[in-house]
């Protein structure tokens, strides 16, 4: 039997112009990763991330923070939903910045609602694949992981592919996939043992390489 480790990345930079990269603390949450994991002797027999910015960047403060020198293999299928698109889908008119905490709700009011709506067939955001097909590309990495490895395995990926992973695991509803995606953080840990034959979750969401009051302040959701 095996491990899968699905780390979201760390903290990018939302309500800037580019999204797509992390910010300064991102950067740090992903270094102290990695030195948690070297820390506990972790060794991984292959890393797979997504596609963007903000992925290559975490593994890159994770190799770093750990001494790693593995060779990432990128996955597509890894890769975020766009939010905005979601969004947009539902809510045409333009947003105002996010820059307030009631703006801040508002857009993950829109989000949830989009979301709900994506999944369950009833709107098409431009650019994006049917949710049958996020869902298949998130599995397909599932399954390579399956039919290639037997060890640990670490894929660094978005809060939206692990929260679908392990939705598509527990067979979850897509209201509660969206909860699951909602209340992902940053440089989160979510733990899968895995088989030739199935995965199993043995924990979602957990920061222990910030479990500490030094790190209070590290802890982020976006």
């Amino acid at each position: 039997m095996g491990n899968l480790y699905l780390v979201r990345h760390g903290q990018a930079s939302f309500g800037a112009e580019d999204y797509d990269k992390l910010s300064e603390l991102g950067h740090q949450q992903s270094v102290r990763l990695g030195e948690y994991f070297a820390h506990k002797g972790l060794q991984f027999e292959a890393v797979i991330t997504g596609t963007l910015k903000r992925h290559a960047q975490t593994w890159a403060g994770i190799a770093k923070g750990a001494g790693l020198t593995h060779e990432a293999l990128e996955w597509p299928g890894l890769n975020e939903y766009d939010s905005a698109a979601v969004i947009h889908a539902i809510h045409p008119a333009p947003l105002e910045k996010a820059d307030t905490p009631e703006m801040y709700r508002h857009h993950f009011r829109l989000l949830r609602d989009g979301l709900t709506q994506w999944m369950n067939g009833v709107v098409s955001p431009q650019g994006m694949p049917s949710y049958g097909a996020f869902v298949e590309g998130v599995t397909s990495a599932l399954d390579h992981v399956r039919q290639r490895h037997t060890g640990n395995v670490l894929i660094v990926t978005s809060g939206g592919p692990i929260s679908t992973a392990v939705g598509h695991i527990l067979g979850t509803t897509p209201e509660t996939t969206i909860e699951l995606n909602l209340r992902i953080r940053n440089s989160s840990i979510t733990e899968l043992a895995y088989t030739p034959k199935r995965h199993m979750l043995v924990t979602y969401n957990t920061l222990p390489h910030l479990d500490d009051a030094a790190y209070t302040d590290w802890v982020t959701y976006s």
